[in-house]
């Protein structure tokens, strides 16, 4: 999973097999690499855009089975190739990214999970190849599972994302709760922003529901680090509602005794 180079997706914890460790850490280090060019630093959007077109040149170079020119490019080449991963989901990531240099605003919910498609749910997938349960089920839960992960970022990171001109909030959603632009600048908390974050939230909180039973899919102890993320992403979205969606003062972030709530509920998934 969209966000803070993918804080709320499992990254090689030391609960994931050991063989898995290695092509999940590639895989990261690639979506991380790709991030901070759209994302960090002072250039521009032209460059940027470039820099992540050349990675698809690399990716274009990898689906061949041919070298790549960049040394960084290695590792991932021989973990595609090892491990037979679909290189059109490397390419959905940098597609979401160059997404971000350029569009800032999303108009409606359908168009802010289609982002999501790109930019989270290929991550979840990449994982259920690498253990080799990809029905057409458990991608389906996969997807909901990431989305969800990538929406809690943006619930999160509201106050973040506008110092980059970007709002991910549906512009529908704003206006139907009555939220000017000039709110989030100001960073502003009312009874109207708590209730569309609570709106937000809520829906967030179905939809990782939904993909919820693919843990029982899972195997071993892969099974249990998917637990663990998805009960650490509806535990950040109770901190935002514990907080009246008041993002602005605090980010709502996960400290140990959230921690202990998380791993009795993990127990009872």
């Amino acid at each position: 999973m969209p966000v803070d180079h993918y804080e709320n997706f499992p990254v090689a914890s030391l609960l994931l097999p050991r063989r898995l460790r290695r092509p999940i850490e590639a895989i990261y280090r690639f979506a991380r690499a790709a991030d901070d060019i759209a994302d960090e630093g002072d250039s521009p959007d032209a460059v940027r855009l470039q820099g992540l077109a050349e990675y698809g040149d690399e990716l274009t170079r990898i689906e061949r089975g041919e070298p790549p020119l960049r040394p960084a490019f290695t590792e991932l080449a021989a973990i595609v190739a090892e491990w037979r991963l679909p290189v059109p989901l490397l390419r959905d990531l940098l597609d979401a990214f160059a997404q971000d240099v350029v569009k800032k605003r999303y108009a409606d919910y359908p168009e802010l999970l289609d982002y999501c498609r790109r930019s989270a749910n290929p991550v979840g997938r990449l994982l259920l190849h690498l253990v080799g349960t990809t029905s057409d089920e458990n991608l389906q839960r996969s997807d909901w599972i990431c989305s969800a992960l990538q929406l809690v970022n943006f619930w999160q990171d509201v106050a973040i994302d506008w110092r980059k001109d970007r709002v991910y909030l549906p512009q529908t959603d704003l206006a139907r709760f009555a939220i000017a632009e000039a709110q989030i600048a100001d960073g502003c908390s009312s009874a109207e922003w708590a209730a569309l974050l609570d709106f937000e939230c809520e829906r967030t909180r179905r939809l990782m529901l939904a993909g919820a039973p693919l843990v029982h899919q899972l195997p071993g102890r892969m099974g249990w680090e998917i637990r663990l993320t998805v009960q650490g992403g509806l535990r950040i979205l109770e901190r935002i509602r514990q907080v009246r969606g008041d993002v602005f003062r605090q980010r709502p972030v996960l400290g140990a005794g959230d921690w202990l709530h998380i791993g009795k509920r993990v127990l009872f998934m």
